[in-house]
């Protein structure tokens, strides 16, 4: 690509453009830092009216380029000396720096650009005008700070302008030390002075400019709410937790104070996303790290708003301190204007505590000392399991997790440890026979009722809720009467039945529903549906009359994170917080799921604990499709030999693809030749038999062994890691290295292709071998027989030899230290002790720096999205869409719609923004030294050679919280291609957006107005709310046909973002979006789960195609593109990938076997996995009546499979028999068997003798 002819653009970060009204000074400085302005407007006080003017101005309120523009030509130019503080270099406020750099090179005016930390910057330094020394100066006087540093930078500015002044040298004040309201200054005697002796001690670190700058407001609170709590507060300042001499008296405050916990109010994080981690000052206390967020915004702006906080919040106090391992509690104090600085015309800014956010963040510091402080044998802890969809054969959802096996883990390790237990079930089957014995989300009529909340405890915890919640959940639900958990009382006033079960001070519970089971017709219309009484009930019960000390929500995910309230930095009237409360909560999560698990570490002040993903396998070849690959071999063999034999077994191989419908999954068409159709089955069988596949599901606390193991361990090395080589290398791609197959690469080959290399007999063994297919095969065999040590590799073998020794050294050890440290870690957490981060993300797709698991995970700095390596990927994956799609279709597309997950985003470092951008043509700009995302650049269509298509995004609603700045950048992007003057032709975005702007005014809007909403291509969920709108209505049975799928995805996605809006009701606009798309999009970024283990492909994949499909009239292309090979991205329509799942995964009984080692929970996967499949009939019309025989057969016909399900989860066994009744009902299935119907039926009602 040609980028020197690329147009540029700038992101808009959604904010308007201001004028700050100033008038011309003689020096001007802009800084980010509030209590740099402040100090510099307090010195300005000092010196008289003679003294050369002074204008200051924060560059938040100028990030805008309209506000850039006004400010450098009224103010700077105007100018005698241009002073800027920037943190983050250039690459933070790229067009500022371009346009002052502009006027003041015009004008002459000296221009200073310095570091807005205490680390050098070379860029900036090059692009400054004042001379190096004078720079440096300045930059000093900021470094050190406080009212001195401050006068003496003015006076010395005014010396640079040629007034004679006295000024000193910068004078560094002290770094970090001891403060008390009242005293500047403080010592450890002063303070164990005001304390009470005994107390535990909770450390607050703040920032030494707030002490310089008087902004203590805050602190105070703190301090004092903590008092209040019995605690005794150590107030201490800092420069930065970053520089040795603060992080070192740090350290020493903290471990001569005895502190126990930290609430941290210091931004950004001490180590590096993907880097080792590093020391930090808190590592002395070894307890908790409360991250506390003094907002740059104001408290009206987050009262009243959905999101919380500011992307730039997000990025300094939210995700980089979680780098570090910090516990996200709330943001307790937001900017205020405290005065209006006259001779400056500069506001100064105080921060202005909140103070019911101040109380909880020290509720929660003092429930988390009472954890420390209670002896394991007194501690009270509550397992929380999830039962969604509301059956008794889905109890325990956890997302590769075999979830009642590993509470029972975690019930025996809490008893080894001393936790008071009594009566431990037996396994896993008897947990869950226990709990749905009691009531469950299914039923609580005539179940045993074991634990009760009363009537009174209910009224008193729900009358201390934030009044607002009390108001939507009565006007929502009614009375607490009307709750199905509740139960008259034939005595009193009646109580609320809990699905808990009590084995000493361990309870194991059900988190209730969200209430879409109680009105299914919400779907329709509330898509940030507030819980009912029960559900607070439930959590009333474990914090007032359990008494729980800790609650554990055990594994992906529970629906507490996904209640409606802000973003992050939640408020009392949010319903994650009105639940929960300030307890301490920890959550086994999966590892390769940063997104959902960061949701819930900021929503709900988790812990991650993650644990491993599933073991992998090849799914190999079984049943019909072993049948297949051995006739297409004879075929292939007697094609030298015996040509009439050809006849006969082409007639056989074709009959029996076509009649288990094989033929159709891998795209054979009537009019294809023989030969073509059989190089189509034959590549498909290769391809089918490679696919990794989960063996089972991982058991928390318990390493995977043997089989598993191993086959694990070929799965983590078989994609490249790190730079590709030496130990990171592929072991296929290495062992194919040392057996000599030049320019062979098994990752990517044509399976069906001949094999015309050597063929050593290192590799023989029984079968042909004369195809490409074959050679990777019998790579993967020797790989997998080295990795068991049942084969020893030659020595002249180095590439192989460099994988396995990184295998036997780091890997191996690291997959079975995973199972101790799960443990390890939750028991750490409930020692009120800190768990150590780690990275997160799909270990088989190069990230093996994710293992051991145990720890505390963290994402990634969002300010990096797109990264370049997601850019290089989205790139060529447009490019294959394109070109697969103007093949089948004859055309160039050009109006297609993707969905974009954040949690997939997190993965990848933005695959999915990256492809959107380039579909349009547009490539992001990246700040060279940081690589965070500064802009971006439109390609022309010259260089991109086709022409640009209209994307239209469905982002999550965790996307919309997570990503803001992306959801900016794409706006942005979106908004400048639809300017550009091209033809229609070439550019469908803007003559849409024209035509679109045209029909706008005409209905009486003006230009502005109507351009904004013409260019809206970012929707999401209601603003507070999440999800797709379609899980109920599919759970509950509660849909007809398109109409009302399509109407529930509209009501919940019809919300628009960017420029501006920040969830604008818009569902006329998306229909009108979505009425003319042609193709919908979905990635999937690894293959560690597929499209039939969530529900969330088929809500957002298959939703969007219902809504298309009925707004349209007509069934759009659906791709669902396989990015689990960065290098290699693979494009395949929707049903392509169903068949693909439900031929390698779903009815695979090596899959079913592995699945049955598990019981109960193998039940409900299988369960799980015929409802998806189901979903996505009914959603996205791509599931073939063979899928749903196979399924059938394999499930419930299988004599062995029935009998597991009906003696493990007979629940399931029911479940999967309805369904598949109601698949034929809605015509979504026409068995093959004519006694299919009458079979399932009696399935429905029929004991396990029966049916047996």
């Amino acid at each position: 690509m040609h980028l020197l002819q690329a147009q540029a653009g700038a992101i808009a970060d959604g904010s308007e453009a201001v004028d700050l009204g100033q008038t011309p000074g003689d020096i001007v400085v802009l800084s980010a830092a509030d209590t740099e302005l402040a100090n510099l407007a307090a010195a300005r006080g000092a010196f008289g009216e003679d003294f050369p003017s002074l204008r200051l101005a924060n560059l938040m309120q100028i990030g805008h380029n309209l506000s850039v523009d006004i400010y450098a030509e009224s103010v700077a130019a105007e100018a005698r000396l241009v002073v800027v503080r920037l943190l983050g270099g250039i690459g933070y406020w790229p067009y500022g720096v371009e346009q002052l750099r502009a006027v003041c090179a015009e004008r002459g005016i000296p221009l200073a650009l310095l570091p807005g930390d205490d680390q050098p910057d070379a860029e900036l330094a090059a692009q400054s005008t004042l001379p190096q020394e004078a720079c440096h100066r300045l930059w000093q006087y900021c470094v050190h700070g406080g009212p001195e540093n401050a006068r003496n930078l003015l006076a010395y500015a005014a010396q640079l302008l040629g007034r004679e002044s006295d000024w000193i040298e910068p004078k560094p004040l002290l770094r970090a030390g001891l403060y008390w309201p009242g005293r500047a200054r403080s010592t450890l005697e002063e303070l164990r002075k005001e304390w009470r002796e005994g107390a535990p001690v909770a450390a607050v670190v703040f920032y030494r400019a707030l002490l310089q700058a008087n902004n203590l407001a805050p602190v105070d609170g703190l301090i004092a709410a903590l008092a209040a709590r019995g605690v005794n507060p150590l107030p201490i300042f800092c420069a930065s937790l970053k520089e040795p001499v603060s992080a070192g008296t740090v350290s020493r405050l903290l471990a001569e104070a005895g502190a126990g916990i930290v609430l941290n109010a210091t931004g950004f994080a001490v180590s590096s996303p993907g880097a080792e981690r590093r020391e930090t000052p808190f590592d002395t206390v070894g307890g908790p790290v409360l991250q506390v967020v003094f907002s740059g915004g104001t408290e009206v702006a987050w009262a009243e708003g959905s999101q919380g906080l500011s992307a730039r919040d997000i990025a300094m106090n939210v995700a980089l301190p979680e780098v570090d391992g910090r516990i996200l509690s709330r943001a307790v104090s937001f900017k205020s204007e405290a005065r209006f600085d006259a001779a400056t015309q500069c506001p100064v800014v105080a921060y202005a505590p909140v103070s019911d956010r101040v109380d909880f963040v020290a509720a929660l510091a003092a429930n988390w000392i009472g954890l420390q402080r209670t002896a394991p044998a007194e501690r009270r802890v509550a397992l929380v399991l999830a039962n969604y969809p509301n059956r008794d054969g889905r109890i325990g959802n956890g997302v590769g997790l075999d979830t009642p096996a590993g509470t029972m883990e975690v019930l025996r390790a809490l008893e080894a440890a001393g936790y008071r237990t009594e009566d431990l079930p037996t396994d896993g089957n008897a947990l869950i026979a226990r709990l749905a014995a009691g009531p469950t989300n299914a039923a609580v009529a005539f179940r045993e009722v074991r634990e009760t909340l009363s009537f009174a405890d209910y009224q008193t915890f729900f009358a201390a809720l934030a009044p607002n919640v009390q108001e939507q959940v009565l006007a929502r639900w009614g009375p607490p009467e009307r709750d199905p958990f509740f139960l008259p009382g034939e005595t009193d006033c009646g109580a609320f039945a809990m699905a808990a079960f009590r084995y000493g001070n361990v309870v194991v519970g059900l988190q209730p529903a969200r209430g879409y089971n109680i009105d299914p017709q919400a779907s329709y219309h509330d898509p940030d549906l507030v819980p009912p009484h029960g559900y607070l009930a439930f959590y009333a019960w474990l914090r007032e009359d359990f008494r729980a000390h800790a609650i554990v929500h055990m594994g992906k995910h529970g629906n507490l994170e996904w209640l409606p309230g802000k973003a992050l930095g939640l408020s009392q009237a949010c319903y994650p917080e009105a639940a929960l409360g300030p307890l301490p909560h920890l959550y086994p999560f999966i590892v390769n799921d940063p997104g959902e698990g960061t949701q819930a570490k900021r929503r709900a002040q988790a812990v991650i604990v993650d644990h491993l993903t599933p073991p992998l396998t090849r799914a190999e070849s079984y049943g019909p499709l072993a049948e297949l690959e051995q006739l297409v071999d004879e075929y292939y063999e007697a094609a030298g030999v015996d040509p009439r034999r050809l006849v006969v077994l082409r007639g056989e191989i074709l009959e029996l693809s076509a009649r288990i419908g094989l033929d159709k999954d891998c795209g054979i068409a009537r009019d294809d030749p023989a030969d073509t159709a059989l190089a189509k089955l034959d590549n498909y069988l290769c391809e089918l038999k490679e696919m990794q596949i989960r063996d089972g599901l991982h058991v928390f606390g318990i390493s995977p062994r043997v089989d598993q193991l191993t086959d694990l361990l070929v799965a983590l090395v078989r994609l490249p890691r790190g730079d590709g080589t030496g130990g990171g290398a592929s072991l296929l791609r290495a062992l194919a290295a040392d057996l000599g197959f030049a320019s062979f690469d098994p990752l990517d080959c044509e399976m069906a292709a001949p094999w015309q290399g050597p063929r050593p007999t290192t590799l023989g063994g029984p079968g042909p071998w004369r195809s490409r297919g074959d050679t990777v095969e019998r790579l993967e065999l020797m790989a997998r027989k080295l990795v068991a040590g049942d084969y020893q590799p030659k020595m002249s073998w180095s590439a192989t030899r460099a994988v396995l020794d990184y295998i036997e050294c780091e890997l191996n050890p690291a997959v079975l230290a995973c199972g101790r440290a799960e443990i390890a870690g939750l028991l750490t957490g409930l020692d009120g002790r800190y768990l150590a981060p780690g990275p997160s993300g799909a270990p088989t797709r190069g990230r093996p720096d994710v293992l051991p698991t145990g720890r505390n995970f963290y994402s990634l700095d969002t300010r990096v999205v797109p990264t370049p390596a997601a850019w290089h990927l989205g790139w060529k994956s447009a490019a294959l869409l394109i070109e697969r799609y103007r093949q089948e279709q004859g055309a160039w597309p050009r109006r297609l719609a993707l969905s974009a997950w954040g949690t997939a985003n997190m993965r990848t470092g933005g695959d999915d923004i990256a492809q959107a951008l380039a579909l349009m043509g547009v490539r992001p700009t990246w700040e060279v030294a940081s690589r965070r995302v500064t802009g971006f650049e439109i390609l022309p269509l010259s260089v991109l050679d086709r022409p640009r298509v209209d994307v239209t995004l469905r982002i999550s609603g965790f996307f919309r919280d997570a990503f803001p700045a992306q959801i900016d950048l794409f706006d942005s992007a979106v908004r400048a291609v639809a300017a550009l003057d091209e033809p229609e032709d070439g550019n469908p975005l803007a003559a849409r957006v024209r035509a679109d702007t045209a029909a706008l005014r005409a209905s009486g809007l003006d230009e502005t107005a109507a351009g904004r909403r013409a260019g809206f291509r970012v929707f999401g969920s209601k603003p507070g709310a999440y999800g797709a709108g379609l899980q109920a209505l599919i759970d509950e049975r509660g849909w007809q046909g398109d109409a009302d799928l399509a109407r529930a995805y509209l009501a919940w996605g019809g919300y628009a973002y960017g420029s501006g809006a920040a969830g604008t009701a818009e569902h006329g606009l998306f229909e009108q979006r979505l009425s003319g798309v042609e193709g919908v999009v979905h990635n999937q970024d690894n293959r560690e789960h597929d499209l039939l283990d969530s529900d969330d492909y088929y809500q957002f994949e298959g939703g969007l195609t219902a809504a298309v499909r009925h707004l349209s009239g007509g069934q759009p292309v659906i791709y669902h593109n396989d990015h689990s090979r960065p290098e290699s991205p693979k494009v395949r329509s929707l049903e392509e990938e169903v068949a693909r799942v439900v031929r390698a995964r779903v009815v695979n009984p090596k899959w079913i076997a592995g699945v049955m080692r598990h019981g109960y929970k193998g039940a409900f996967e299988m369960a799980a996995t015929v409802d998806y499949l189901f979903a996505f009939a009914a959603t996205a019309h791509a599931v073939a009546d063979h899928h749903f025989d196979a399924v059938f057969e394999a499930y419930l016909e299988d004599p062995e499979v029935r009998d597991f399900l009906g003696e493990n989860n007979p629940a399931a066994l029911k479940e999967m028999a309805e369904r598949l009744i109601e698949a034929q009902e809605r015509a979504l299935w026409r068995p093959r068997s004519n006694s299919a119907r009458a079979r399932l039926e009696k399935l429905t009602g029929a004991t396990l003798e029966e049916v047996s």
